[in-house]
């Protein structure tokens, strides 16, 4: 079969169905998660965020000061970046106060329930388009492997009102479209024995992932004054954007 990676599939995704439950959906969620922290899918998060949280003096936002950090995972899945990011405070003698969105009930019903022993982690079901209709402010709102989920133009538009609910900004972390990582994920689908749903929506997940070209696309649309654009092991673009009205604010 010949792969085209010169644009973006559309391509609809198995996991994209809300309704979707059941053990099947479970075990998904939880080889997703497994996958991305073996490959350091969530260290490059943690590295974004931490570019947002460091000050003029190059330190660590309220690490004496134990200031209150808001922290918005959208589409957070079983919830195990947010439990990375749980830990990750602990061991810093950090607050964070962390949130996870999720528009299907089974999903969030399932990290709530991985999640019990963590007091600052909460979840909540809703469309993130209607979430971004009420008057939330976050200081930081993370995408991990979540904004390829969704088209050009809903991306300018979830992108426009992160930014505006941010007071530090955004990190996005997301797939490289790449005919390499293609391949190699088909191995990975041998290697973890990864279910059907699971192969089918992460072959299409990496077609419906991003070319450096389509990153930097997006920040001339969403005339941002300063970002950070890398590209990360393993196929992962990390695209930190910080809100720099709201690093004067603070």
């Amino acid at each position: 079969m010949k792969i085209d990676t010169r644009t973006r599939s559309e391509a609809p995704e198995i996991m994209d169905d809300f309704n979707l439950k059941g053990e099947i959906l479970r075990d998904a969620l939880d080889k997703i998660a497994s996958i991305n922290r073996l490959l350091g899918g969530n260290k490059v998060t943690l590295q974004g965020l931490e570019l947002l949280l460091k000050d003029d003096s190059n330190s660590i936002i309220s690490n004496t000061a134990k200031k209150e950090i808001t922290i918005l995972d959208v589409g957070c899945g079983n919830g195990d970046m947010l439990r990375y990011l749980a830990d990750y405070a602990e061991k810093k003698d950090l607050n964070f106060k962390l949130i996870g969105i999720d528009a299907n009930a089974f999903t969030i019903k399932h990290a709530k329930q991985l999640s019990v022993n963590y007091d600052n982690i909460s979840y909540l079901c809703a469309d993130i388009f209607e979430e971004c209709k009420q008057a939330k402010v976050y200081d930081v709102i993370l995408c991990t492997l979540t904004l390829h989920h969704f088209k050009n133009e809903e991306i300018l538009t979830l992108m426009n009102t992160f930014y505006e609910q941010s007071t530090l900004g955004i990190v996005v972390n997301d797939l490289h479209r790449s005919k390499t990582a293609y391949y190699l994920f088909t191995i990975f689908c041998f290697a973890f024995r990864l279910n059907k749903m699971s192969k089918d929506d992460g072959l299409i997940s990496i077609l419906r992932g991003f070319k450096k070209d389509d990153l930097q696309s997006y920040s001339r649309q969403l005339n941002l004054k300063s970002y950070i654009l890398k590209w990360k092991w393993a196929f992962r673009y990390q695209w930190v954007i910080p809100n720099i009205k709201g690093r004067y604010e603070r």
